[in-house]
């Protein structure tokens, strides 16, 4: 009798929502100082730009990639400084989670859980340029995912109009 209730216990296991990071890693990191070494001598307070985008892609059956890439420009007028660019990806298993549900989770909960990554190694490569840290703010993903939505429904009434 034990042995059925294990079966049943895992089957129900089985069909239960489920989400685990499986692995998290650099997937690309590039440092740029152009106007190395005198940039170095130059007083001048930097202007520090910051792009954010994150994309995904099904590995598997319930196994997906999810990536940030930040890219951090700091220039004095036309002069770049230093440009980082940082791609920090993760491999996450999401299983038996309802469609409608699966977007909102590979789009804000999977880059909630790699920023914290991704700021720590832009600071990293920045501080080991010879620069002051830079400092990522939070990123607000719901909003971020709500926005790509609007654009993308934006989109799509535009192109029923033509």
């Amino acid at each position: 009798m034990a042995k059925e209730d294990n079966k049943v216990a895992a089957e129900e296991q089985a069909q239960q929502a489920g989400f685990s990071i499986e692995k998290i890693y650099v997937k690309d990191a590039s440092l740029e100082i152009p106007n190395a070494p005198q940039i170095f001598t130059d007083r001048t307070q930097p202007q520090v730009g910051i792009e954010l985008s994150n994309f995904a892609q099904q590995l598997e059956a319930n196994v997906f990639e999810v990536a940030i890439k930040v890219t951090v420009t700091s220039k004095i007028e036309d002069k770049t400084v230093f440009l980082v660019e940082v791609t920090q990806a993760g491999i996450f298993q999401i299983r038996n989670v309802p469609e409608e549900n699966l977007e909102m989770i590979v789009g804000i909960t999977c880059p909630n859980i790699l920023f914290p990554y991704a700021r720590e190694t832009v600071s990293d490569l920045v501080v080991r340029a010879g620069f002051q840290p830079v400092l990522l703010n939070p990123i607000n993903f719901e909003a971020l995912f709500a926005q790509q939505k609007q654009q993308q429904a934006e989109a799509a009434e535009a192109a029923a109009k033509h």
